[in-house]
């Protein structure tokens, strides 16, 4: 092990519990579920990173109660039937040193559906509605609250009797017992409302429940937002006092801190903090809990890097570090770093796409960068070629630098030929959005993989049907990836008329009061306005969708659009461009088809999407050798397809 991290891969007694490190996987939602029960794809997606060299496992949320069974698919902790699935976890997990702690949970009014797709019977303290979903709740009855506790007991003791380690109970994001905590919520009379003791009653009741479930071998903790960071959220001060009381009551082993509450836009944000925001934000949270109390404090929010961790533990702001994101880019993170090759960890970005992304769309877990993550019974273990073929791959984009390496890595002969003086393709541009930088990470990431696994790399090296000829691979892998889509517009020989890539690049003069005519709907147009605003331009941006980012994921939309507001940049949705002139830009609603005109336009900037480039494929004629077209030239999408693309035919051949 490396000494750097001394600190990270020390062992901690928590409660009954030891852990062989520092890193933990925090509690988060795979859709990997069968029936409401873990399925086989999740044990081995955990396993993958217990295997990889983690600390503790935090199973994502289960349902303690029937009345808190949303339609956001959780485990049903409820039910029996839970106990085999959490039981085939911990004996996956338990080999390699790692614990397993599984989490309950109740989501209160943060309930929009029920599990049946109507609209939910949501309840909370009082009747108090939310923000986010529109969710008026009803308050809950003395009797239904003492139900829900003996719930939390039972869920308790299916969870001990599956040879789990612990129990985390999820009082953080503004579910239901953070909502009794704080008094702009809770409203309530009796003696779960008004003083400070009578709203952390709650709390109390169902960790004592848990403990009697669980019974005295398991570890306990609770998870809390620091601070909730909504207009009507708890504030820091607020929760130091709760974080404070409850730890000193004896019953909680340790505390989990993180931000962000789901009951607003704003708040929600920091359930999965996008790449705009700081590494290691949430820190001085903890930092000033641990600094009250006298158990193990963890920390969970952007925390990416071994050296973070790091960081955060020697300085004594926490004890633990919650890496989840990191591991879903990288499983084997925690045991690369351990051994010395943290150099070699594919860094995770952050850009919250198929992680949190395909959750919040209903779909399994996953990662742009690593495509394994979430299908580990479809990709693990990587099978080796059963002859070495030589292999020529076009393109040095995500696809064809992920098909690259995977290829090689299965022991193949692969060339991989790229036209232009530099790998990445489309992500050299993307990196030059404001706060994207991070991106670029995944060029070297995938750069790296393939240096690793022994791919020939040439550069400025254009592929035509005669180079094809003369190499004569077993296989070739066309990668080429797209083009600007730049269709014909009305009046643009007057108006001045520039792409979102000229910009991007610095070949762009662009005036003071800015269109940009957006009909990707991702993350150009926001980049784009923001980057404008902050240069000075008067912005207003013009999207054929119903919101700008509508495409891209909730919180890392969110976040720009807050940002973008606070820059003054008008937004127009619904808007279809039709043409400009030398200073108006034009456009249609999509909806009512009436005229929009932005008037005293300086330049019109365009984000009009890309189309496949095909011409290399087109050329090729009647050249008859195995052929596989992959990435944007098979169809212009996103990294996550190019990558997934590569995998797949560096697998299959």
């Amino acid at each position: 092990m490396a000494r750097a991290f001394e600190n990270l891969f020390s062992p901690l007694s928590v409660g009954p519990t030891t852990l062989q490190n520092r890193i933990f996987s925090t509690g988060h939602m795979t859709v990997l579920l069968k029936d409401g029960q873990p399925s086989d794809a999740m044990v081995a997606y955990h396993k993958a990173r217990a295997e990889g060299g983690v600390g503790l496992i935090i199973v994502e949320a289960a349902r303690a109660h029937v009345s808190g069974d949303s339609g956001r698919p959780a485990i049903r902790a409820f039910e029996d039937a839970c106990i085999p699935g959490y039981r085939r976890i911990a004996e996956a997990c338990h080999p390699f040193g790692c614990k397993v702690f599984a989490q309950l949970s109740h989501p209160g009014r943060e309930m929009p559906l029920a599990a049946d797709g109507t609209l939910a019977v949501a309840v909370a303290p009082s009747a108090i509605p939310n923000e986010r979903f529109h969710v008026m709740p009803r308050e809950m009855p003395a009797a239904l609250i003492k139900d829900i506790v003996a719930g939390f007991e039972s869920a308790a003791g299916r969870i001990q009797q599956a040879g789990l380690d612990g129990i985390e109970v999820v009082a953080s994001h503004g579910y239901l017992i953070a909502q009794f905590f704080n008094p702009r919520v809770n409203v309530r009379s009796d003696e779960y409302g008004g003083s400070f003791d009578n709203r952390l009653r709650f709390a109390r009741e169902v960790l004592t429940a848990v403990r009697r479930g669980a019974g005295q071998d398991l570890t306990i903790g609770m998870r809390l937002s620091g601070e909730e960071k909504d207009h009507v959220g708890l504030q820091s001060a607020e929760f130091l006092e709760i974080a404070e009381a409850l730890a000193n009551d004896g019953v909680l082993d340790y505390l989990n801190v993180t931000a962000g509450t789901s009951a607003g836009l704003a708040g929600s944000v920091h359930i999965v903090p996008p790449m705009a925001i700081e590494t290691a934000y949430t820190a001085p949270l903890a930092a000033a809990i641990r600094a009250r109390t006298e158990i193990p404090v963890f920390v969970a929010g952007r925390i990416n890097q071994p050296q973070i961790a790091e960081e955060i533990l020697a300085s004594g702001q926490a004890d633990m570090c919650g890496m989840t994101r990191a591991m879903i880019a990288d499983p084997e993170m925690p045991a690369k770093t351990s051994a010395g090759k943290a150099d070699t960890i594919r860094a995770c970005v952050a850009c919250n796409q198929a992680c949190i992304g395909h959750m919040l769309n209903g779909y399994p877990i996953s990662c742009i960068q690593h495509p394994e993550t979430g299908r580990e019974l479809e990709f693990y273990p990587r099978k080796p070629a059963k002859s070495s073929r030589q292999i020529m791959v076009v393109g040095g984009g995500p696809a064809g630098m992920k098909a690259a390496a995977v290829a090689a890595e299965r022991g193949h002969e692969v060339a991989l030929y790229e036209a232009s003086d530099q790998l990445g393709g489309q992500i050299g541009l993307a990196q030059l959005l404001p706060g994207r930088a991070e991106f670029g990470g995944v060029t070297q990431n995938l750069a790296r993989e393939m240096s690793a696994a022994g791919v020939e790399v040439h550069l400025n090296r254009e592929v035509t049907p005669d180079l094809i000829e003369g190499v004569a691979p077993d296989v070739l892998i066309l990668a080429t990836g797209a083009t600007l889509f730049t269709p014909h517009l009305e009046g643009s020989d007057e108006a001045h008329v520039v792409t979102a890539w000229q910009v991007l690049q610095g070949e762009a003069n662009v005036g003071s009061r800015v269109a940009i005519t957006d009909w990707r709907c991702d993350w150009v147009g926001l980049g784009l306005a923001e980057r404008l605003a902050r240069d000075g331009c008067h912005v207003r941006l013009a999207v054929n969708g119903t919101m700008a980012g509508q495409l891209i994921p909730q919180y890392a939309r969110d976040k720009w659009l807050g940002d973008l507001h606070r820059l003054g940049v008008e937004i127009i949705p619904y808007a279809r461009f039709f043409g400009a002139d030398n200073d108006c830009a034009y456009f249609q609603h999509t909806l009512s088809g009436e005229p929009i005109v932005l008037e005293g336009i300086d330049t019109v900037v365009t984000a009009l999407g890309n189309r496949p480039d095909t011409s290399l494929a087109d050329s090729l004629g009647e050249w008859s050798g195995e052929n596989h077209m992959i990435g944007d030239c098979l169809c212009p999408r996103t990294v996550e397809e190019a990558v997934l693309e590569g995998l797949r035919v560096g697998t299959q051949i």
